[in-house]
Formats: C-alpha cells, structure tokens, sequence
C-alpha cells in the first residue's frame, strides 16, 4: 500500500537496530546477531513500507512457508485496501458515482468497522474520507512555508469538508455505497495496524507461534517472550525534528504487560517529522478534519496501546489531529491507553528541542495502569 501521505498524517520511520527495546516513534527494527538458533527473524515490503518479524521457530516449521503465507496475505490487504492499487477495491470505490454499490471483502469490512468506532468516540478527529482536504492544502509527501504564505480560501476550505462525509459511506451487509459524489476512503491511518493484526493471526493461528513482535511501519503487535525470555519492551523516541537512525534519543519504554494473555498491540503517531513554524505559530502536517484546518498545538508525539493494532493506529492518528489538550481530555474518557510526548515546561514551539530535557511525558490514566511496573 505505496502511501506517501498517511491519513491525517501521521509520522514513523523504520531502523535496524535492537533487542528485545524496539524503538517505535520515529524508529524500529530487528537484529539477529544476538537471537538463539530458536528465534527466526523475517522482513520484507508492504504498505509504501518494511514489516519485521522475530518469532520462536516451531520445530520442524518451514520459515519459507511461513514468510510466504504472511506476504500472500498481505497481499490480500492491498487488493482490497491501496489507494496505489487502480484495481483494489478501495480505489474503485473512490471512482464510483454515488448510490452505486460495491462489494466488500471481510478485511475491507473490519477496517470500516474499527475507522468508524474511532469516527464516532473521537468527535470525527480521526475520518478516512479527509483526502480532500490534504489535496486542497498540498499537505501530501512534503510540506511547505509558501503554502501556509498562501492557503487555501475559506471557500476552497468549504469545498473540500464538503466532501469529507464518512457518515455518505454506507454499508449494507457486504457492501457499501456512497451519498454524493467525490466522497472517497482512504485507510493509511490503521491499515498498517491492520496489517501488524494480520500478520500475527497468521503466526499464532497457522503455525501455534505464541513468542513473536510483528511490525509494520512502526507499528507493533508482541506476544509471550523475546529471545531473551523477557517480556517485550518498545522504546519510545523523543520527537527531536531532523532525529536520524543514529541520533534518536529513547524517552520511554512500554514494557508489555504481564497478564493473561502475554500481549501488546501499539501504535505512535507524530507531527514533528513534518511541521513547520510560521508566523510564530507551530503547524502539523495534520489536519483536523473537523475545522478544515492544520493542527496548531497538537503533541509531538502519541503512543496508544489498545484491544488490537489496528485499534491504537486509528486512535494514535485521532489524538495527534487535536490539539494537545483536548486529545488528553478525549483520552480520559474514552479510557484510552495513550502516552504523549509533549514540550517540556518553559520550552517554546520554536525553540531547538534537540535534548531529552526539552521534553516531558504525560500519560492517561489507562496508560498509568498499564505501565505501573516502569517509570516513565
């Protein structure tokens, strides 16, 4: 799924570093030098992205059969959901006059279902028919001082939320069809979680893997216990702009709980990869699908931990589309595991924010209980 601008835009990068901390905001990544013979390590291309596996290799398990099944179904997602893809299903809707049906896959169908659970609990913050508005502020790969010099007119604003109706997708048994014309989907923002869910389906119901971490694009799904006979731990990044592989700077780290399930499902979604200050005001890449207009104050970065992947890549998104203080509000009340990474005190949006010391934690309650065994 070749996306070069997620859904409301969120922002993560893959590295080959590890184990068994994962960074996860800006960076991600596996390394086998260090596994016992026991562990298996697996990679590959999907999504306008990497996946990376490390999981305990059943005796007698075929890891070519393996890597095969999870990349043929992966593959099943593109069909179904890639905006690059002029025969998936998602982009024959997106061409479809309105009242005109089309059938859906199971896949399609969970995905539309999760994006509107998150639709309806974040107030539409987090929307997948938003392209329009993307377009019509030029916020696709990059983003540019000169467009925010010139933006989009209130009327050329008015158009484009005219046209961002997720309640104009309609879904009849396994079908769906949309209200007006020009109303089109897009699932960047929680296809690579699905993606991570997917995959791990496959590990554990066709093969009895019970030890892995899956990836996708910074994504996560873990399960029982690293190489290392320990829980899973994903490290956070602090949001520095311009951070490389070899520069990033690790503020936190969820340790996967220890219950009775031995899993985690994370997601991390972030601005600071693509935001600029202009006119003393600091813009995100993202934009709030309810104003028409880019995030101004949102966090940094936004790590949510929820039931499935796909679920904390949908609510990562809706939190980074709101300002900061309102996504910790919304967080609250919808018992949100989420921890974000904001500005410390007395450090301004335009300063240099390069040390662990411009920046600060702040977790919902829900992310409080689940990470009570480690300080922030």
């Amino acid at each position: 799924m070749q996306q070069s601008a997620p859904l409301l835009l969120s922002s993560k990068s893959i590295n080959t570093t590890l184990l068994p901390v994962i960074a996860i905001s800006a960076v991600i990544g596996l390394s086998a030098c260090q596994q016992p013979p026991d562990y298996n390590n697996l990679s590959g291309e999907t999504m306008g992205t990497s996946y990376h596996i490390s999981y305990q290799l059943p005796k007698g398990a075929d890891e070519v059969a393996i890597q095969a099944a999870i990349d043929a179904r992966l593959q099943q997602i593109n069909d179904s959901m890639s905006t690059y893809q002029n025969d998936a299903t998602i982009s024959k809707f997106n061409r479809l006059a309105k009242d005109t049906p089309i059938i859906i896959d199971a896949d399609f169908s969970h995905v539309l279902e999760v994006s509107r659970q998150v639709y309806q609990q974040s107030d539409g913050a987090f929307d997948p028919t938003v392209m329009p508005l993307i377009d019509t502020w030029g916020f696709g790969s990059t983003m540019t001082v000169e467009r925010l010099q010139s933006p989009p007119s209130a009327a050329e604003i008015a158009k484009a939320l005219a046209l961002v109706d997720f309640e104009g997708v309609i879904q009849k048994d396994n079908t769906i069809y949309k209200t007006k014309d020009g109303i089109g989907l897009d699932f960047s923002a929680v296809a690579k979680g699905y993606g991570v869910d997917v995959i791990a389906d496959v590990l554990k119901n066709n093969y009895q893997i019970r030890n892995y971490m899956v990836e996708i694009g910074g994504e996560v799904a873990s399960s029982g216990v690293s190489a290392q006979q320990q829980p899973w731990q994903i490290a956070i990044d602090a949001p520095i702009e311009g951070s490389t592989v070899s520069e990033r700077q690790t503020i936190a780290a969820i340790r996967q709980p220890i219950n009775n399930d031995n899993k985690m499902h994370l997601a991390t979604s972030g601005n600071y990869r693509n935001s600029i200050i202009f006119d003393g005001k600091h813009y995100s890449h993202t934009i709030d699908p309810t104003t028409g207009e880019p995030i101004v104050g949102g966090a940094p970065s936004v790590t949510v931990a929820a039931d499935s992947v796909a679920l904390a890549d949908a609510w990562a998104t809706a939190l980074t589309a709101m300002p900061y203080a309102k996504a910790l509000a919304t967080a609250e009340k919808q018992n949100i595991a989420a921890l974000f990474v904001i500005l410390a005190k007395g450090v301004k949006v335009d300063d240099a924010a390069d040390n662990l010391d411009d920046w600060q934690i702040v977790q919902s309650t829900a992310m409080q209980k689940m990470r009570a065994d480690k300080k922030p």
